[in-house]
């Protein structure tokens, strides 16, 4: 299912099997790809009292569906990228983040 609700066609989906594999690729190619992951639809979300609920966290009617790890020399520059995500296209969006490394 698209961010959008609807349920995409056949030609929909190759289309943007298509788009996907151009912006990962066109990453990949300048090396600044470090890792990609698209989440499953089934998850659990557990409390500080160890309660369990199963199920994903939709907030403002968005859900987490995957994320990507680039290479960027700048914010501005990962901005840059983000905004030929596919998903864009489909209704969805793009957060971008920095990564703090954690201390030792």
């Amino acid at each position: 299912m698209q961010p959008n609700g609807q349920q995409p066609t056949s030609d929909q989906i190759s289309e943007m099997r298509q788009k996907w594999g151009a912006f990962i690729g066109g990453i990949a190619a300048q090396a600044k790809l470090v890792s990609t992951t698209r989440l499953a639809l089934e998850g659990a979300l557990i409390d500080n009292k160890l309660n369990v609920s199963t199920g994903i966290t939709i907030a403002n009617n968005e859900t987490l569906s995957g994320n990507m790890v680039i290479k960027a020399n700048t914010f501005k520059e990962a901005t840059q990228i983000a905004k030929g995500c596919p998903i864009l296209s489909m209704g969805g969006s793009v957060e971008v983040r920095g990564i703090v490394p954690m201390e030792t």
